[in-house]
């Protein structure tokens, strides 16, 4: 199935990673908080929102950190994704 964001909108998909304690534990992603680092895979046109000009930002592919509540979490074919306004992501890693 594919996903066509609409407007400002962006689809994202989180990047789950391991982490390592100080003492060496290994924290499964399950284990830690919400992930704030996400992978761009759709992105919304643009243009004519609520009256005002928007230019998309972002493109697939990006990397980026997002509010951490932010979105609408999905789940198609077995894979959990969070549709969000481009607005409510935070900055985008190089």
């Amino acid at each position: 199935m594919n996903i066509k964001p609409l407007g400002d909108r962006i689809v994202i998909k989180m990047v789950e990673t391991e982490e390592t304690t100080k003492s060496g534990i290994v924290l499964p992603g399950s284990a830690k908080e919400k992930p704030q680092i996400a992978e761009v895979v759709a992105v919304g046109p643009g243009g004519m929102v609520d009256g005002k000009e928007v230019v998309m930002e972002l493109s697939v592919g990006d990397k980026v950190i997002t509010s951490k509540y932010a979105g609408t979490e999905i789940k198609l074919d077995g894979t959990e994704y969070t549709i969000l306004k481009q607005g409510d992501v935070l900055a985008k890693l190089n």
